[in-house]
């Protein structure tokens, strides 16, 4: 039993169909349950529900405020590869772009590492390309050994791996997992996805092989502008609630990433407005509210800072997305353009005058 059988149960299901039951009173009481169903969920995804945002703020806000408190944990990426075996449709590592390709060294790891640790951040991301020859396993692990120097908390967002690798990873000090299902529409993905990535199944059920590794924690989360968002948000939901129900030692959280341009220029079919993101982080909230929400420099910076008081806890700062970005102007070309080019001392300001409390270290392993 995996999560695979739970989004099969709801694949053919006629959300519009749906919908069209919805009113805006249904909504309403929705809001004030204590406990909501995947059904509920669905409903305040509906257009019916766009009239209540107001009220779903309200609760958001105070169901965020609950369980994590007024803050707002900042870290940022680094891209250790831009090698690529896969053809997908909407990245600009896509094997097939004419881009310049890089691999950081072990010396070149500990400069990006050195400069990220000297505006405070105790928290990393690491992310590869899908090239296991080139940044392999032992290559992660390595580069893993590197930075455990400088932070208390590693994460990867690279390829899917099975659950040995994973616990390989954890035992040199990974802890946690950022895996994008990028679209929960099997037919969709197959479309998008040329190369390993290209098994739906392998990838969606990757979070779980992580968790039964001993992860601390895992993000989930789809790229919108892929697919109809209110459909990738519903599985998104569902899927962070399995998480939490199946494997309830680890922390789960979700990520909103809306494309951008980049490299290859390949058009989002379902372009998705700021009023659909707001609406999607609001039911995600409603519905799960001990799930972590991330916000990433796609946003602009003020459509971010709105978004702190809506049930965002994590959000990155200083970002880049080039190899070796931090440190090195060498024209490597970003997986895609960033909105908000916001230092970390910028961010942390901004988080102060929100009334937040910006936090650079949540925990430590002792």
């Amino acid at each position: 039993m995996s999560f695979y059988e739970e989004l099969i149960k709801y694949e053919n299901f006629d959300i519009h169909h749906f919908f069209r039951s919805v009113t805006p009173q249904k909504v309403k009481n929705i809001i004030y349950k204590d406990k909501l169903t995947e059904l509920d969920y669905l409903a305040l995804l509906s257009p019916a529900a766009e009239d209540c945002l107001e009220e779903m703020a309200q609760k958001a806000h105070k169901l965020t405020v609950q369980h994590f408190g007024k803050t707002i944990l900042l870290f940022t990426p680094m891209y250790l590869s831009n090698y690529c075996t896969n053809r997908c449709a909407y990245c600009g590592f896509n094997a097939g772009n004419r881009i310049k390709r890089k691999q950081l060294s072990l010396e070149e790891v500990e400069r990006e590492a050195q400069a990220i640790a000297a505006t405070g951040l105790k928290h990393i991301l690491i992310l590869t390309g899908d090239a296991r020859k080139i940044a392999s396993l032992e290559y992660i692990k390595s580069c893993v050994d590197v930075l455990k120097k400088y932070f208390s908390s590693i994460g990867i967002e690279v390829y899917a791996m099975e659950k040995e690798e994973y616990a390989e990873l954890i035992a040199v000090g990974v802890d946690s997992l950022t895996m994008f299902q990028e679209t929960y529409n099997r037919q969709l993905y197959n479309e998008l996805h040329y190369g390993p990535k290209k098994n739906f199944r392998y990838r969606l059920e990757a979070p779980e092989r992580a968790c039964e590794a001993s992860i601390r924690s895992v993000t989930v989360g789809a790229l919108y502008g892929l697919d109809q968002w209110q459909r990738d948000a519903f599985f998104m939901g569902l899927h962070v609630d399995y998480l939490q129900t199946h494997y309830p030692g680890v922390e789960t959280s979700v990520s909103f990433p809306r494309m951008r341009p980049h490299t290859g220029g390949f058009k989002p079919r379902y372009p998705v407005e700021d009023k659909n993101m707001v609406q999607m982080m609001l039911a995600l909230r409603l519905f799960v509210p001990r799930a972590g929400i991330t916000l990433s420099t796609r946003e602009t910076s003020q459509f971010r800072d709105h978004l702190i008081r809506l049930g965002v806890t994590k959000m990155s700062a200083g970002s880049t997305t080039a190899v070796g970005g931090h440190t090195q102007h060498n024209g490597s070309t970003g997986q895609f353009e960033i909105s908000d080019e916001r230092d970390v001392a910028q961010m942390k300001e901004a988080i102060i005058k929100l009334g937040y409390q910006p936090v650079f270290k949540d925990w430590q392993l002792i």
